[in-house]
């Protein structure tokens, strides 16, 4: 055969084998950006206790991340925000801005808050003053943040490994001794109580488990190989004691500051830190006696701890996948609000009309802020619609809930998994109460409350069963 017939014949055959599906997959791209949103005016309240928490200045920067990945197929993002709580509407306002100016799909746009309790409210909260400024603020940073990680797209390997750190989590809901259980704010008793005295004369056992890993998703340069981008995760509510009256993204940023020089990451060198399912998971060592810290001490210890547990992982990473394949779903799933009953209805309003204060001071704590919530759910609607999203990175698939999720969720949901490895974070793109499980339910406690839960007691296994469905789906 001549050769200008042999090339012509071996073109063909390899132009037949692309179109049978043989084409080389295409290279994974991927780029990173941190932008600051700290806000620049005062007073603001900083929301996740029952009373005002007003903050005069910034102990530390808060940030938006953002990590933008692409095979060629699919384009997604996964962004960070130091902040309590991100709203729905919040999210879908920095979607919307970030897609109009560089074409990322809003549904293909994964939002996490870090859930510091040392940040302002992601809301509008009116018109105009420093409220109003900071939501500005943090909408555009969310956007510009992945537009900047969109704009910083480059050849790029991804890689996902575990190390454990359990020394720095406890299960904050314990069982307590016989008789040393306080009424609940409905007057009721419940079985188990968070965050009870740390005495060991109160303490009986934890209601729950723990999840300890820390979970790295790495990315880096495919050309240099050097570190672009670290996203982490890791089951722990915020840690606090932060300076009073100060705004502090509180570990999860301290864990950003210290990456850099962990990885020998250069000036655009991005790590992110979400919080994995904790919302029944503290830092508070039960039944054991810690030295005093002076404010924000505890949280450089932690955050230390969980940056060397971060690099560990790392450094189990073999190898760097230049072909990995992004795949993203998203799912609204439809959850019943819990509605009270007649009779507790009646008590809310008879906690409400006690006036005296010698009378209010014999009520169970916190009865007036409960009764008032449970009025409030009696004139909510009959549902809300939630998101769910999963992304696949490779081997790796991560889960975003909207709630404040135990760990056990997690733990099942990553044990149920179809992909090799899987992370579970919660607080994604808004935030509807805490997510216990319905055994967690029978057994009582804050997480549980009406008012702090809001939605039907089985949303878990509903919620379990779609992700799961979703994972399926990326599976294949």
């Amino acid at each position: 055969m001549k050769r200008t017939s042999f090339l012509l014949v071996a073109g063909l055959c390899l132009g037949w084998c692309h179109g049978q599906g043989f084409a080389a997959e295409p290279a994974l791209r991927a780029g990173a950006a941190a932008v600051d949103i700290t806000p620049v005016e005062f007073p603001l309240n900083m929301p996740g206790g029952f009373n005002a928490n007003m903050s005069e200045s910034a102990h530390d920067p808060l940030h938006a991340r953002a990590l933008v990945l692409d095979d060629g197929t699919t384009q997604a993002a996964v962004v960070v925000v130091d902040n309590l709580g991100v709203g729905p509407e919040t999210c879908d306002e920095a979607r919307a801005a970030a897609s109009a100016k560089c074409g990322l799909a809003p549904d293909k746009i994964m939002i996490f808050a870090t859930h510091t309790h040392s940040a302002p409210s992601s809301g509008p909260g009116g018109g105009s003053g420093p409220q109003a400024a900071f939501h500005k603020r943090l909408v555009e940073g969310i956007a510009e943040a992945i537009v900047r990680a969109h704009g910083a797209l480059r050849p790029a390997g991804v890689g996902a490994a575990t190390h454990a750190l359990p020394e720095e989590v406890f299960n904050r809901r314990w069982y307590l001794k016989p008789g040393k259980m306080p009424l609940n704010p409905f007057g009721q008793m419940d079985q188990v109580k968070m965050n009870p005295s740390t005495s060991p004369e109160v303490l009986d056992r934890p209601a729950g488990p723990t999840d300890p890993d820390v979970t790295v998703l790495s990315v880096q340069d495919a050309k240099t190989r050097k570190p672009l981008a670290l996203l982490a995760s890791y089951s722990l509510h915020y840690v606090g004691h932060t300076p009073r009256g100060q705004v502090s993204a509180d570990y999860f940023g301290e864990f950003c500051r210290l990456m850099p020089s962990r990885l020998r990451g250069g000036e655009d060198f991005v790590a992110m830190l979400a919080n994995g399912t904790s919302g029944d998971i503290n830092n508070i060592p039960f039944l054991v006696t810690r030295p005093p810290r002076e404010p924000f001490e505890q949280i450089r210890i932690v955050a230390g701890k969980t940056a060397d547990a971060a690099w560990f992982a790392w450094r189990k990473i073999e190898r760097h996948e230049t072909k990995a394949r992004v795949a993203m779903r998203q799912r609204m799933v439809t959850l019943k609000l819990r509605r009270p009953t007649a009779e507790q209805i009646a008590a809310a309003k008879a906690v409400l009309a006690v006036k005296d204060e010698a009378e209010k001071a014999k009520l169970p704590r916190l009865a007036d802020n409960y009764a008032r919530r449970t009025l409030g759910l009696a004139e909510a609607g009959e549902s809300v619609t939630v998101p769910l999203q999963v992304l696949r990175v490779g081997e790796l698939g991560i889960c975003a809930i909207p709630f404040e999720v135990f760990a056990e969720i997690g733990l099942e949901i990553k044990k149920r998994s179809p992909l090799p490895r899987t992370v579970v974070i919660e607080l994604g793109n808004g935030c509807f109460g805490y997510l216990p499980t319905p055994e967690q339910h029978r057994l009582g406690g804050y997480e549980t409350w009406l008012g702090t839960n809001r939605v039907q007691k089985d949303a878990s296994v509903i919620l379990t069963t779609n992700l799961l469905e979703m994972l399926a789906e990326l599976a294949r």
